[in-house]
């Protein structure tokens, strides 16, 4: 049994412009115009790191923590040296910059960044099940709490370890959106399963391309939660810049943001927070697929009204 953690295969491209479709795509201005921006809300990332000197990233991380022997095993230093991160992080938390349309779903949100994931893009799924343990326990400076956990990533096989540490998060009522996997083989009717994103706790997010189609990469099963864009997403990169990618990795932090947004409207209406509130209030942000395989469709493709 391999115990590697790796980011999914993902496509680069060039960028063409640097209008962010996808943010109009989910609807994210529907709840920036009520001022609901993710506001308080901790994102705990579980990826790469952050190239938190990004100019969309400045200011965003609020904590960190390195579990892989890059820096020489310092654990202080969480710093992105692959990439994966500071895209995952722009398409969640990116902020507001005054003449740039490239913003995250939830641009006031922060985020902890948890590097288990070596510049390589690899990694072992006991630094996995540290990060989501050190999710459930870390506290702010002023005794904040993660709100959300991002797994943009995964394995083949099922740990039982992993497993528990993903339950034990959902019942310290945080919701876990993980990436489904880029192993489709295009047709509906076949399942393809990573790990965690099988597991029935969490939230799993599959990809579409601007069409609302289910890109011909995503993984599709039962389990799947929730879809979202994941074709040529434009976001930060390290070194300051924007790359375009495409993959499931791309999909889940739009719906991890989506969460951040959904949590600060809750608490704004003195409504619980408990997980399955959340997911429920998820669930009635979407629009229905319409397809033929209705045993994949989930919830349906985010679209926050």
């Amino acid at each position: 049994m391999n115990n590697s953690i790796r980011l999914y295969p993902i496509k680069k491209a060039d960028i063409n412009n640097k209008y962010s479709s996808n943010i109009i795509q989910v609807g994210a201005e529907n709840k920036w115009k009520e001022n609901i921006t993710g506001k308080d809300v901790i994102i705990s990332m579980i990826d790469t790191g952050v190239d938190d000197s990004h100019p969309s990233l400045i200011g965003k991380v609020i904590d960190g923590f390195n579990f892989t022997n890059d820096y020489q095993g310092d654990n202080s230093i969480y710093k992105d040296n692959n990439g994966h991160g500071t895209h995952v992080a722009g398409i969640m938390s990116g902020k507001f910059i005054t003449n740039n349309n490239i913003v995250g779903v939830a641009p006031n949100s922060k985020i902890l960044a948890l590097k288990v994931l070596d510049k390589t893009g690899v990694g072992n799924v006991d630094s996995l099940i540290r990060a989501i343990n050190y999710s459930i326990d870390w506290r702010g400076p002023n005794e904040e709490k993660v709100g959300v956990i991002n797994i943009s990533l995964g394995v083949k096989d099922d740990y039982p370890g992993l497993h528990e540490s993903i339950k034990k998060a959902v019942q310290s009522q945080i919701p876990v959106v993980v990436a489904a996997g880029n192993s489709g083989d295009g047709n509906i009717f076949t399942n393809e399963y990573l790990y965690p994103g099988a597991y029935q706790e969490v939230i799993e997010v599959g990809a579409v391309d601007i069409n609302n189609k289910i890109s011909s990469f995503s993984n599709t099963n039962e389990n799947i939660d929730i879809y979202a864009p994941g074709v040529e997403i434009v976001s930060s990169y390290i070194n300051g810049g924007l790359k375009v990618l495409s993959g499931t990795s791309m999909a889940a932090p739009h719906v991890t943001g989506a969460v951040a947004l959904l949590i600060e409207k809750l608490t704004k209406e003195n409504e619980n927070v408990l997980e399955p509130k959340i997911f429920s209030e998820l669930c009635k942000n979407t629009k229905p697929m319409h397809l033929e395989n209705k045993g994949i469709e989930g919830c349906g493709f985010l679209y926050l009204n």
